[in-house]
């Protein structure tokens, strides 16, 4: 059983000297693999993982028992949406979501935001509106849009860690989908800065020619909606940034991958050395399109969530390499949007939120597929961690870096319901679901941020630059 201190965990000085706090748990997931022993923390970072003979005789201990000890969970597919659109989520709510289901770093998407975040000045507010708000760390992603070119190295030289673009409408009309012409004229200053690109890989002719063909269709069936989003139109935008990534030597990233089609063309462009990464998320990986019932738009996305098959090539896609993540594409919106009432996909918003129970949803698959909680770490925490430049400070449990990380409870099946989910609308295609895996704490930088349904009362995460 856990033994946690109850008051929240401050690093206590004996003699001027910082004491350090020992985490023992039999299952400490390490770049080596799950390991018995001891997380020592001292001055909010790792000082070792030791055994436990090895541990300071001042020590402060804390005995997690069989619960596991994972690094903080990275999510670089966040939409937060403040400023302009607090009322849709905050970095508050967010962030607290976050904490609850083991993240303790976000990457903000540069839209649905007011401004979007494609000038240092759209940049230097949303910063505003995060201060003093956030119970995890955070760092932004930038926006490539149809005319912001020359904002493109002004925005990595201010502290974006990448940039997002769109090749068809992204469903808000200030961040402006990129047609070829325009990416082509963004991609020399992209990949002068070395960062990657993040690119929503679907094109517009197969879906406008498929919405054509369903004009009479009725919208409240969700194959209706599956149609209007075939697998063509990502495979004709994921073959587009191949061959574009061939030409201009940058760093490509699909985000939010559905249809397992493109995994074999992925893979021959990987194998030819391209620097291309690929996520997917939980959503793909949990839900079918079989399973989905006329007018539950709670799970409209887009691309659709497809088959079942196709989710059984998409696993086999993580095993072999080819997906390299899984993040949550955590897009919330005021419930109204997502037109529950009316049960019609064409007017419902496009977006899942999750940031809460990723992980169990996650691991509960893992256990069915029998993949291990080292695989889940490198979907779910190094992966991320890398593609955003992070590595030196998230992602990973190592002696050195931050000690930022996550005690889970790896036995305790639980149901899903609305106070469990802390973002700020509480409603999920997930309720009800069954799952296993339950965060018990969350520590940020050695400081007990999350526990058991309760937060800090200050919030002290900050903001992540290169």
């Amino acid at each position: 059983m856990m033994i946690l201190v109850v008051r929240w965990m401050r690093l206590e000085l004996r003699d001027n000297q910082i004491m350090a706090h020992a985490f023992l748990s039999k299952r400490i997931v390490t770049p080596q693999g799950t390991r018995e022993g001891a997380l020592l923390v001292e001055n909010g970072r790792i000082r070792a993982i030791c055994r436990q003979s090895e541990i300071p005789a001042d020590a402060t201990i804390h005995d997690c028992g069989e619960d596991a000890l994972l690094p903080g969970l990275v999510d670089t597919h966040v939409h937060i949406n403040q400023p302009g659109r607090t009322e849709w989520e905050g970095f508050r709510t967010a962030t607290r979501a976050a904490a609850a289901g083991g993240y303790t770093t976000l990457v903000d998407m540069p839209l649905n935001c007011l401004p979007e975040t494609t000038t240092v000045d759209a940049l230097e507010q949303k910063r505003r509106a995060a201060k003093g708000e956030c119970f995890v760390d955070w760092a932004a992603w930038g926006g490539a849009v149809a005319d912001n070119q020359q904002h493109l190295l002004p925005l990595a030289r201010a502290g974006v860690l990448g940039f997002k673009c769109f090749l068809i409408y992204p469903g808000c009309d200030g961040f402006t989908m990129i047609d070829q012409q325009q990416l082509e004229a963004a991609l020399p200053f992209i990949a002068e800065s070395g960062l990657p690109l993040l690119v929503h890989a679907e094109l517009a002719g197969p879906i406008d020619a498929a919405v054509e063909r369903l004009r009479d269709a009725d919208w409240r069936r969700y194959q209706t909606y599956l149609a209007s989003r075939p697998d063509e139109a990502e495979l004709q935008a994921i073959r587009l940034m191949i061959r574009l990534c061939r030409q201009y030597s940058f760093r490509l990233h699909i985000v939010h991958l559905s249809t397992a089609s493109a995994l074999p063309e992925l893979a021959n462009a990987r194998a030819e050395g391209l620097p291309i990464t690929v996520e997917t998320c939980p959503h793909y990986l949990h839900f079918a399109a079989e399973t989905i019932a006329d007018g539950e738009t709670l799970l409209k996305c887009a691309p659709p969530i497809r088959s079942q098959a196709n989710q059984d090539a998409l696993w086999r896609g993580l095993h072999d390499g080819i997906i390299d993540m899984i993040v949550t594409d955590h897009s919330p919106c005021p419930p109204e949007m997502k037109s529950e009432e009316s049960g019609r996909f064409d007017l419902a918003w496009g977006g899942i939120a999750s940031l809460s129970i990723a992980l169990p949803v996650i691991y509960t698959e893992c256990l069915r597929r029998k993949f291990t909680l080292n695989d889940l770490v490198r979907w779910m925490c190094a992966s991320p961690a890398a593609l955003a430049g992070l590595r030196h400070c998230a992602g990973i449990l190592e002696a050195g870096r931050d000690a930022s990380f996550v005690i889970l409870d790896m036995e305790t099946r639980f149901v899903v319901t609305p106070e469990i989910l802390h973002y700020r609308h509480v409603v999920s295609p997930y309720m009800r679901e069954s799952l296993t895996g339950l965060v018990k704490a969350t520590y940020l930088r050695g400081e007990l941020v999350y526990s058991d349904g309760s937060f800090t009362l200050a919030p002290s995460g900050r903001e992540i630059t290169l």
